[in-house]
């Protein structure tokens, strides 16, 4: 295997565990909202919130590692997407900070005000909304190059209908994946009425999520021929994933086996996830970049490949242990501490 794919598949591999983990998060902000307004907030705030209280801080380090790589492995990236995604990428950290922000004032401020839980819940839906824009504009046809001048065509990316696919895809599959987290927790928690509002919005969501899913993959064969056909090369991943979401979903509508569910819905996005992004290769930007005409040089590329996979060595456990310490102590989950 060469440089490039080790690089490629341990940064891919960072944001899949960003894509799980703060997807829990952003799903739990907008869950948390729509509770309040709809007067169910004093039933699942405390689930909700007992998982967030440990884990909101970690949330972004993948996110982070990722982004560093990217650049690190890629140098060239930067020249493609430093300029087209100033916009997107801007509005993607202010949104990040606001969010931030919410955790001060939740603590430290009046924790009954709906305003921050709105703050909260908008900017759940809103941040992988504006992330997605990455994966979108990877598949080409959004980028504009002008001698050295490289622009984004907003035109063309907004009057996409497989940008705003991915975009559908992107929310609900966050929605889905915390809601079958958080019912597991609720149920893990002993809260049975916070488990019995959550589990019906894990169920609601996996309809939304699975269409979303089949959506994309028809917009893609219109948008990127190339791409599509490469993605049937490996459906077997993408017939695995179909599988993982039906046992996830029937575990859940069964109210049984809660922790194999959600270990099932980790796999059908995994599966999907890596299908999708070894079909991409070798472009990163097609048609403009690939992975071996941009890629750093070996002395770099040896250096960066052991600190990410030290980092994520070290990052693994570190979650683990989080876990063990705190999210699913029987204790700390059931309230008592």
């Amino acid at each position: 295997m060469s440089y490039e794919v080790i690089g490629i598949t341990v940064l891919w591999t960072f944001l899949y565990g960003y894509l799980i983990v703060a997807s829990i998060d952003f799903g739990a902000g907008f869950f948390n909202y729509y509770a309040s307004v709809t007067g169910k907030g004093h039933v699942v705030q405390k689930v909700i919130n007992r998982y967030l209280s440990p884990v909101w801080e970690v949330t972004n380090v993948f996110l982070i590692f990722f982004y560093v790589g990217l650049v690190g492995f890629f140098p060239s990236l930067a020249y493609y997407y430093g300029t087209a995604l100033l916009v997107p990428g801007s509005i993607a950290i202010i949104l990040i900070a606001l969010r931030g922000s919410y955790y001060a004032f939740h603590h430290y401020g009046n924790k009954g005000r709906l305003g921050y839980q709105l703050l909260y819940g908008a900017t759940g839906l809103l941040i992988p909304a504006s992330l997605s824009i990455v994966l979108t504009i990877s598949e080409g046809g959004y980028i504009k190059l002008n001698g050295t001048n490289v622009s984004l065509d907003y035109g063309a990316l907004f009057t996409s209908f497989y940008s705003w696919a991915v975009v559908l895809l992107a929310v609900v599959s966050v929605l889905y994946i915390s809601a079958c987290f958080l019912t597991f927790y609720a149920h893990k928690a002993g809260d049975e009425g916070a488990f019995r509002i959550l589990r019906k919005y894990a169920l609601f969501w996996s309809t939304p999520t699975i269409l979303a899913s089949f959506l994309v993959f028809w917009a893609m064969s219109d948008h990127n021929s190339e791409h599509f056909a490469k993605m049937l090369d490996v459906s077997w991943l993408f017939v695995l994933s179909f599988l993982f979401f039906v046992g996830a979903v029937y575990f859940i509508w069964k109210k049984k086996r809660l922790g194999l569910s959600f270990i099932f819905v980790m796999l059908q996005f995994a599966t999907a996830f890596y299908g999708y992004g070894a079909a991409h290769l070798p472009y990163l930007l097609y048609p403009h970049v690939t992975i071996y005409d941009s890629f750093t040089n070996d002395t770099m590329a040896i250096t960066l490949i052991i600190s990410f996979l030290a980092g994520l060595c070290l990052l693994v456990p570190s979650l683990y242990l989080l876990m063990r310490l705190f999210l699913f102590d029987n204790e700390y989950v059931q309230g008592k501490k």
